[in-house]
């Protein structure tokens, strides 16, 4: 069973490696992490408040009855190419896997088949991740899947035994050709993620590194987005702003 907050699109990717491309999105529900210290407030349906990531939506169990369950991954294909036959685009549009926490999927067959389906089909397929958990790589079409790393930090007060899993870090970069690291960060947070992300640096092979203002609107990313671009520029990063919030906020299905 696949269980799906969303899927939309066509739209942009708004961050990464591909930002701007045309992508259509699956959205997974479920995550193992909570992410509270990046303070996005939000109301759960039963009327509790908490605080979380900007996609809380697809994180709390609590909204899991807004989620569809597929029985098998040939569903959510036909629900993508209704949405992949809108544009008459002359190549293969990029699928984005995200979250939630997709890879919490990955031993799932049907997950598998979705995956090795897309691949084979010729797209360029991204799966986002916050890359904590275990995972082998032992197929050819799942080393030519692009991962966007959002290695989590301190700041989002998750247990670093939890947040940073070197051994999957490791798996992923020595098996995938692009895939590549990138932190969400604030201005007020600076310095102890430079420590952190240099630390994590040290353990794993050389890759592309992303860093992104924190926030879910435009007028936070505005806040936060001269600082990060600052750091990375002094730290050889490189700055990747998060163009779908800018756009339309914390807007859904955009």
């Amino acid at each position: 069973m696949l269980e799906i907050n969303e899927i939309f699109g066509p739209t942009i990717q708004g961050e990464g490696k591909l930002v701007g491309s045309p992508s259509v999105f699956i959205r997974f529900g479920k995550c193992n992490f909570k992410c509270e210290g990046f303070a996005v407030e939000y109301e759960t349906p039963s009327g509790v408040k908490k605080c979380a990531c900007d996609t809380y939506y697809a994180v709390d169990t609590e909204f899991k009855d807004t989620w569809t369950k597929y029985k098998s991954y040939e569903e959510i294909v036909n629900e993508v190419d209704k949405l992949i036959s809108i544009y008459p685009y002359n190549y293969k549009i990029d699928i984005v896997i995200t979250g939630g926490e997709p890879l919490l999927y990955w031993n799932k067959e049907e997950f598998q088949k979705l995956l090795e389906h897309y691949i084979n089909a010729g797209h360029k397929v991204t799966i986002e991740t916050n890359a904590s958990l275990n995972l082998n790589i032992d197929k050819e079409y799942q080393k030519e899947l692009l991962f966007s790393m959002s290695v989590k930090l301190s700041n989002s007060l998750e247990p670093i035994k939890k947040r940073i899993n070197i051994n999957t870090l490791n798996t992923i970069l020595n098996n995938t050709k692009e895939s590549y690291l990138k932190f969400v960060i604030g201005k007020d947070f600076l310095n102890d993620a430079k420590k952190e992300i240099n630390e994590i640096l040290s353990l794993i092979p050389k890759c592309d590194v992303y860093l992104m203002p924190l926030g879910d609107t435009a007028e936070q990313i505005n806040k936060n987005c001269e600082d990060v671009i600052n750091m990375s520029i002094e730290n050889g990063f490189k700055y990747c702003d998060r163009l779908h919030i800018r756009v339309w906020d914390n807007k859904r299905g955009v």
